[in-house]
């Protein structure tokens, strides 16, 4: 009777661990959604920054293996100050587009790694309080590429959380001005400022 009891329980764990192999996870044909929302408000003194960021992703698993996708962003940042009673303003938009490329281990999983390499195209808009009444804008263009490593966890068959981290980063932006010269900006090793946290949606 034991015995029966044993492999009963043998069969129903292998038969459990079969399903959730078939329905969670990743697997070539699958369409997964991600992103991130921000808010943050920073105060020092007279002077506060105020910033708003949302990011959508979407990808799509050309492999069992291999994901290719498409990000946007847009984050819009003022910081108020004040001088002698008198409050300025300086805003600033960016809007980012991008292209992405994934390599997942064990992607049909509960819990999968993956590398991301990405490439960005970026504007950039800010407005400047000149203190007599008005206002003067600058405009920016830029693109860059970057290495992220990450991870998934499921929750269920369709909702995982995912984190990454950049571990390399180029960027080159040039302000949209008559002999205006780029800017370019090269990092390379572990920032905890770097980590982005996300809620994937896989369909």
């Amino acid at each position: 009777m034991k015995k029966i009891l044993l492999v009963g329980a043998v069969a129903l764990f292998a038969s459990v661990n079969a399903q959730e192999t078939e329905t969670v996870g990743f697997n070539k044909g699958n369409t997964f959604m991600t992103g991130a929302v921000g808010y943050s408000s920073q105060k020092e003194g007279d002077f506060k920054n105020d910033s708003f960021t949302i990011a959508p992703s979407v990808g799509y698993f050309v492999t069992s293996n291999v994901a290719v996708g498409a990000r946007l962003e847009y984050m819009n940042a003022t910081a108020t100050t004040k001088v002698l009673d008198k409050e300025f303003k300086n805003k600033s938009d960016v809007f980012t587009a991008g292209l992405f490329g994934r390599y997942y281990w064990m992607p049909a999983s509960r819990f999968s790694i993956f590398s991301e390499l990405n490439v960005n195209y970026a504007t950039a808009k800010t407005t400047v309080d000149n203190g007599i009444g008005g206002t003067i804008d600058s405009k920016a263009n830029g693109f860059g590429f970057g290495i992220a490593p990450g991870v998934n966890y499921f929750l269920s068959k369709n909702f995982a959380l995912e984190a990454s981290v950049g571990i390399l980063n180029y960027s080159s932006v040039k302000p949209d001005a008559d002999g205006a010269e780029s800017t370019e900006n090269f990092n390379i090793g572990l920032n905890l400022r770097d980590i982005s946290l996300g809620l994937v949606y896989k369909f």
